[in-house]
């Protein structure tokens, strides 16, 4: 057996030294002649970014060799005695009331300890802008991945076939999944009397009238789609309570103390009975910045009285999860002969989905990056966010700036080609400088932006790509 291994050793280190010779790392640099790169770049640096002591610096991670090593402990690493597994029941109707939930069968097979639905839960809302989500949904079913009952069973197995013997009668609603749709007066109401539930607005000088004197008027309407964070660890939870009525949750939240206020709100605690542990959170990219089902698995645990595990699949994640918000952008850009820009009028509309979430930062800063980098004198922009029975739309790296980004970036493009005017001229022409005043009037300092787009032009050669 011994001289068997070693045969295999010996193979696999032929093996690896001949893929080795075939890397592009073992093979000579060849350098372009006609565009050469010379390392290590000798940018220069602003003022600011030299008395950062960061900057340049080399950055170490104390968790790096756990990580290398993949001894990293996620949350479905960590077990505990006697521990149960919770699944949760999710809604299979955009928008329904529910007539009543029944889970006496579930209740009744060997090994499920503990069930819940909404109506149990002491304060069922929660919600970093608006507390308008509820920890499971009750009565009012408002998208496909609403919870509206969990159980708590000796394995995950277990828990997941006691799903199949919960009986939810439902009573249809129509649903609204159009955000342009969702605005008519007519249209199906998700909450309250009106889906805008928050909106925006930014004047800036007289934006009518400098577009009708404006020689080019532009106008495009841009859509982006939903994004979900896709995180290699999904939503992950384990909660214990001990005999003086304290809970400990581990979790994967990226915001442990407004997680806590959330936990402590609809379980009806103050918060110094909540011990909230953040575990190492395998990737987050905002998907991870409210509560999810950590209000589920502490009140499983308290009813079964023992350590209770949940962690979601990946349709679970796609479903139940918040994602990127879908915009619906209207520019309208007026510019002179040169391309100089005199004004631009924005429409947003933000699909909120289901919940409101982090919509009220999302359609802040959107709005406000919404004009570009750009030195406009007149501007005006007016967004809404409004409910539809899909999806809920949350944090997500960036909370609006990509997806305008995209608009006015395509409408920069889209002048500079009908008034033969270069790409990248025309940004110079119009960007920001030192002291530059933003669309809210704030004078600008640090500012980089024309220094950053010569110095990305030269370097990947485009006067002669233009050529």
């Amino acid at each position: 057996m011994a001289t068997r291994n070693k045969d295999i050793q010996t193979d696999t280190d032929q093996v690896i030294k001949t893929e080795k010779a075939k890397s592009p790392s073992s093979q000579p640099l060849s350098v372009p002649t006609d565009n050469p790169v010379v390392y290590p770049l000798d940018l220069p640096q602003g003022e600011a970014r030299l008395r950062t002591p960061a900057v340049g610096q080399r950055a170490s991670r104390p968790d790096g060799r756990l990580h290398g090593l993949g001894q990293t402990q996620y949350i479905d690493d960590i077990t505990f005695p006697h521990m149960l597994h919770a699944k949760i029941l999710h809604s299979d109707h955009a928008h329904a009331r529910i007539v009543s939930i029944d889970t006496s069968e579930a209740e009744k097979m060997p090994g499920v300890l503990a069930t819940l639905t909404g109506a149990e839960v002491p304060e069922n809302s929660f919600g970093p802008t608006f507390q308008d989500q509820p920890i499971l949904a009750y009565p009012i079913v408002r998208h496909r991945g609403d919870g509206v009952a969990a159980v708590a069973a000796v394995t995950e197995q277990l828990a997941t076939e006691a799903l199949e013997k919960i009986k939810v009668e439902y009573e249809p609603l129509t649903p609204v999944f159009d955000p342009l749709e969702a605005i008519e007066d007519d249209s199906p109401k998700i909450h309250g009397e009106s889906n805008i539930y928050t909106s925006k607005i930014i004047k800036k000088g007289n934006v009518e009238k400098a577009l009708k004197d404006s020689p080019h008027v532009f106008h495009r309407q841009y859509r982006t789609q939903m994004v979900e964070h896709v995180p290699l660890e999904p939503q992950a939870t384990i909660a214990s309570w001990d005999g003086n009525g304290r809970v400990t949750i581990w979790s994967s939240l990226g915001r442990i103390t407004l997680g806590r206020e959330d936990i402590s709100r609809t379980l009806a605690i103050p918060q110094s009975r909540i011990r909230l542990i953040g575990t190492i959170v395998g990737g987050n990219f905002g998907g991870k910045n409210e509560i999810r089902n950590e209000p589920i698995v502490a009140l499983l645990s308290k009813k079964s009285r023992r350590p209770v595990k949940c962690v979601f699949t990946r349709d679970e994640e796609f479903t139940s999860s918040t994602i990127r918000h879908p915009f619906i952008m209207d520019y309208t850009t007026g510019v002179n002969d040169e391309g100089l820009i005199l004004a631009r009028k924005i429409r947003l509309v933000l699909d909120g989905g289901a919940y409101c979430s982090w919509t009220g930062t999302t359609i802040g800063k959107g709005s406000i990056l919404a004009p570009g980098p750009y030195n406009i004198e007149n501007v005006f922009v007016e967004a809404y966010a409004v409910y539809t029975n899909k999806t809920t739309t949350g944090a997500m790296r960036g909370f609006g700036a990509p997806q305008v980004c995209f608009a006015y970036e395509s409408q920069m493009d889209e002048i500079a080609h009908k008034l033969g005017i270069d790409p990248l001229e025309i940004r110079l022409k119009n960007g920001f400088s030192e002291n530059s005043l933003s669309p809210t009037s704030q004078t600008l300092q640090s500012v980089a932006l024309k220094e950053s787009l010569n110095q990305a032009s030269d370097r990947f050669g485009w006067k002669e790509w233009k050529a």
